[in-house]
């Protein structure tokens, strides 16, 4: 999957949370999550599984009946990811439930998903590290939503960082999870 680019505030990037860094890639500015944690404080970040040239995000993930390990790129609005199982999906809509990978506690919590008929009130939950703040994104499987929140952080930018979704090239329909 080729990125596509997103402006990020600068506002926002002069007070990048701890979890969260600004690279450089192929000329222009993206965000990516290079820490983050289960809520007992284990780390997400898997240094042995690499997208788009970053350590992924591994959580373990069910879907309908099937489960396993998911690896999500770590650049943030991306939806890229790996699984090591195959999802069964049908037509009908489906939640993911996922837990940490080490301890096995559950990251699903109520959500109310802003994205324009989704309509999910189920999220995953992720933390920053620092209690400064955590990505929550929608367990509805297809659901691009995603929303980050960062402690003092005035919600206009939140908004608009929250809003950063790309689909390059060989993007999936099927957005978060």
């Amino acid at each position: 999957m080729q990125l596509t680019h997103s402006e990020i505030p600068l506002e926002f990037l002069s007070s990048l949370p701890e979890g969260m860094k600004f690279i450089h890639r192929h000329g222009k500015g993206y965000m990516v999550v290079e820490e983050i944690l289960c809520p007992n404080g284990h780390s997400l970040i898997a240094e042995s599984v690499r997208i788009h040239d970053e350590p992924s995000i591994k959580l373990h993930l069910s879907v309908a009946l099937e489960s396993g390990l998911i690896f999500i790129d770590a650049f943030w609005g991306s939806h890229a990811k790996l699984y090591d199982f195959i999802p069964k999906i049908a037509n009908e809509t489906v939640y993911a439930t996922a837990t940490c990978p080490v301890c096995d506690v559950s990251l699903n919590l109520p959500y109310d998903c802003h994205e324009l008929g989704c309509g999910s009130h189920e999220g995953i939950r992720l933390h920053l590290p620092g209690g400064q703040g955590t990505i929550s994104v929608c367990a509805r499987h297809g659901c691009p939503g995603h929303r980050l929140e960062v402690r003092g952080a005035p919600s206009r930018l939140i908004e608009t960082v929250s809003a950063i979704n790309f689909f390059g090239e060989g993007g999936d329909e099927f957005a978060a999870f």
